[in-house]
């Protein structure tokens, strides 16, 4: 039985700052627009925290540091399986800029409800803020999909 599997390794950042608000990016995408945290795809040879690190800095323009691993969220792909590794962090350095992906920008909590969220946002800023939860992940459940937070 050959347990391996395709996996597409991406990252998503959750960078606080001292007045609790969070760093955002409001993604253009249309097939994943909305409300979300910086990150993207780890690189053939990378580290993930070394993708995560880049990643921030391509899409803000902010150096982040420790950036510590919290969760994962997992969803089927065609061949395998697509796996985001969560992480957070409140050190930082550089100054804010957005990229083409959308505008970035600080947000405290509270003020979420005023914007469009990129799709399962909420459930999955409970994995980041939740020490009890370590995992978003989607399964197939009587032909239906669902996702579990665990």
């Amino acid at each position: 039985m050959d347990r391996t599997e395709r996996v597409e390794l991406t990252t998503l950042t959750m960078v606080t700052d001292a007045q609790g608000r969070m760093l955002v990016q409001d993604r253009l995408d249309p097939n994943w627009g909305g409300i979300c945290f910086p990150g993207g795809h780890v690189e053939p040879g990378e580290s993930v925290v070394c993708a995560a690190i880049r990643e921030v800095f391509e899409e803000t323009g902010l150096r982040i540091e420790n950036p510590q691993l919290c969760g994962i969220k997992q969803f089927p792909i065609e061949g395998g399986r697509y796996l985001v590794l969560l992480f957070k962090t409140n050190r930082f350095s550089g100054n804010l800029r957005s990229c083409e992906e959308g505008p970035v920008f600080w947000l405290a909590p509270e003020e979420l409800s005023g914007y469009r969220l990129s799709d399962q946002f909420p459930e999955l800023l409970n994995v980041f803020h939740n020490d009890n939860l370590t995992e978003f992940f989607w399964k197939k459940e009587n032909n239906k999909w669902i996702f579990e937070l665990l």
